[in-house]
């Protein structure tokens, strides 16, 4: 069910017309390919009717050849004696032949009549032409039968006259009547313009029935093209829609919301200002909890369309993710305007609905930001607003205008949280991987990706730098996306023998969206890395915060093959038996307690007894933060399974990671494990 968005959408005036251009394009599309598919349908319809007039003449040659042969047989075959032509006719025979002859000359059944003897010589023509002479066609058609060819009367070299008209010259053997002694060839030229006329009627019919057959085949595939077209431009429209709204709502999505608010913000001044606020459903997660995700969507469906309903005509509203929208209000006159303005969206929502027959009551809690007083682009601005929206939310305060004094950060980790996104999209990060080592087998089974950035002016930053921060804002969404890409990518080469696992770190906000799952597995498939080889680490916290979602999404990617860690075990809450239920294939403690355990004999305790815990689990042991020999060997008598730590290898680059796992040591010449050498192969 979506929300019906009248107010939002209708803000789509103030933007270039996408729809417009399209359809504008398409048309223009569609008309060429109208034109251009018409070229074929023409030279086809060309090709045919050459094809039908050349089958025409070959019909009339054919009905030409009947004809003479039914005048050789019934015509004159009769009114000859039937010896051989090469003796003469007879002055009886020449009187008869001549009458009949006459008589079809008259009759315009016959042009020209000859005969002729079997060696081609004319023996009798109807007009004493060409008595004596030889033509070689005659001699053929003595051998081989008839002989026909579209003319034109006295065409032909030696005859006498004017070209007349067209006609068929037909050459055909004469046999004795009653007989099929051959007697001499019968030359005869038979008009042509009945064969042509009775030709034509048909022909004209075919060619008529062509065209409007091409015609109509012309049409059936515009038609179909536009049929085609129309439902290809509808989903077209469709997933463009989709690609800028949130499919559950039906509000802009927020790489809709940025661009709408960077063309707002491009005309705001000091006297027309532009605010950008956040609004965040506070308790959404007791309600989704308690009612379940189903009921959770259908309360946020109904919220987004009460913001819909309720902002002014200009401003738009989002869904930014979550239970967190985006509102832009455009042409405000003060400060207090927007107080004003958020105040009623804010009433709007916590007015009483019905979900699931369960009456509720919704409170939330809104920051915003003007422009251009608190900044001039859009990501430092949703960054303030943020910050004035947790500022509200603990202090129960409703509506707060962003403060600097509010800033948890400084104002160069704020200016860094704003360069990430162009820092992603201009291969500014880099990734350093360290080793983990197999205590049984002293060699590195895994590397755990670590994030850096390459600054153009600060240099290198380490993830202090800007993790913490970025955490709390949904660029950790495209951050988290590009490790998984690359750290996927890379792993064919940095170990072509397939051995290696590689893990990255997911946030809370990542493991509790939906699609995540998804998305990751989709990421691998095109990556081509093998989901067995990938191990996501989780914190504790990030499990508390959405526990059923963050279950059904272990569980989408464990049953694909990718292995879950439990990251800082330790050090946060999760209940023993949450634990049990989840598809978790390692603990890794938290450093703390191993950085500890050597000066502290409570923290040794807990080393051993996470230990002890995860192996009766079924479940691997990763030690992180062994930074000495001593810590190493407490390990090892511990039987730890997996150990990472400055002692054993500092973070490294790719070619390092290659270069130290093409040695790959044998647990037999690892004295280090057990702590009786000086030196460390892996931190060469």
């Amino acid at each position: 069910m979506r929300a019906s968005t009248p107010r939002a959408e209708r803000s789509d005036v103030n933007l270039p017309s996408r729809a417009h251009a399209s359809g504008d394009s398409t048309r223009r599309l569609f008309v060429t390919y109208a034109a251009a598919s018409l070229v074929p349908v023409l030279l086809l319809g060309g090709f045919l009717v050459g094809l039908l007039h050349q089958q025409a003449a070959s019909r009339g040659l054919a009905e030409g050849a009947t004809e003479a042969r039914l005048v050789a047989r019934t015509g004159v075959a009769p009114l000859l004696t039937g010896h051989p032509l090469a003796e003469g006719l007879t002055p009886a025979e020449q009187e008869t032949v001549g009458r009949g002859v006459g008589l079809a000359i008259k009759t315009g059944q016959v042009l020209r009549l000859r005969l002729r003897d079997l060696t081609g010589h004319v023996v009798y023509a109807q007009d004493n032409s060409a008595i004596g002479t030889v033509d070689d066609e005659a001699v053929e058609a003595a051998r081989r039968g008839t002989i026909t060819h579209l003319t034109s009367l006295n065409s032909d070299a030696g005859d006498q006259g004017a070209v007349g008209p067209r006609v068929v010259e037909a050459y055909t053997v004469l046999y004795a009547a009653g007989t099929d002694e051959r007697i001499g060839v019968l030359e005869v030229y038979l008009p042509y313009a009945p064969i042509a006329a009775d030709i034509s009627r048909g022909q004209l019919t075919l060619t008529v029935t062509l065209t409007i057959g091409l015609a109509v085949l012309w049409l059936v595939l515009l038609g179909v093209s536009s049929s085609v077209t129309r439902r290809l431009r509808r989903k077209s429209a469709d997933n463009a829609h989709q690609a800028r709204h949130d499919l559950l709502t039906g509000l802009p999505n927020r790489a809709e919301f940025a661009e709408r608010a960077t063309v707002a913000l491009a005309s705001a001044t000091a006297e027309r200002p532009t605010a950008i606020a956040v609004i965040d459903v506070d308790r959404f997660k007791e309600v989704n909890d308690t009612l379940g995700h189903v009921n959770g969507d259908r309360l946020l469906t109904a919220l987004s369309r009460r913001l819909s309903e309720g902002i002014r005509e200009g401003d738009v509203v989002a869904r930014l993710g979550g239970d967190e929208f985006g509102v832009i209000l455009t042409t405000v006159r003060s400060s207090g305007e927007c107080v004003e303005v958020l105040n009623r969206l804010r009433s709007a929502l916590a007015e009483p609905l019905v979900i699931d027959g369960l009456p509720l009551a919704v409170e939330a809690s809104v920051g915003f930001a003007v422009a251009p007083e608190d900044g001039a682009d859009i990501d430092i601005l949703l960054i303030h607003a943020d910050v004035a929206m947790y500022v509200a939310k603990r202090q129960h305060l409703g509506v707060v205008r962003y403060q600097a004094s509010h800033d948890e950060y400084d104002a160069g980790t704020l200016t860094l949280i704003a360069e990430l996104s162009g820092a992603i999209h201009h291969d500014e990060l880099v990734l350093h991987y360290q080793p983990k080592a197999d205590l049984s087998t002293g060699n590195v089974s895994a590397v755990e990706a670590l994030v850096r950035w390459q600054h153009p002016t600060r240099g290198l930053l380490y993830p202090d730098a800007f993790l913490p921060a970025v955490e709390k804002t949904e660029l950790i969404e495209p951050l988290t996306h590009w490790v998984l890409r690359t750290a996927a990518r890379a792993l064919d080469a940095l170990d072509p023998s397939g051995q290696l696992a590689i893990a990255v770190n997911i946030s809370a906000r990542s493991l509790t969206r939906v699609e995540f799952a998804d998305d990751v597995l989709d990421l691998l498939a095109k990556s081509g890395a093998s989901p067995h080889r990938v191990i996501l680490e989780v914190t504790e916290t990030a499990l508390l915060a959405d526990p059923p979602r963050a279950a059904a999404t272990l569980s989408r990617l464990h049953q694909a093959g990718v292995r879950i860690s439990i990251d800082d075990f330790g050090a946060g809450q999760t209940s023993l038996g949450y634990l049990a239920t989840l598809p978790v294939t390692e603990l890794k403690i938290d450093k703390q307690f191993v950085l500890a355990m050597t000066e502290d004999s409570r923290n040794a305790a807990i080393v051993h007894s996470v230990i002890e815990l995860g192996h009766s689990l079924g479940f691997t042991v990763t030690a992180e933060g062994v930074e000495t020999a001593d810590a190493l060997t407490d390990l090892v008598n511990a039987e730890c399974d997996l150990v990472q730590g400055y002692h054993l290898a500092r973070p490294m680059d790719a070619d390092s990671v290659t270069a130290l796992l093409a040695q790959r040591p044998s647990v037999a010449h690892l004295p280090w494990v057990y702590g009786r050498a000086e030196g460390n192969p892996l931190s060469g």
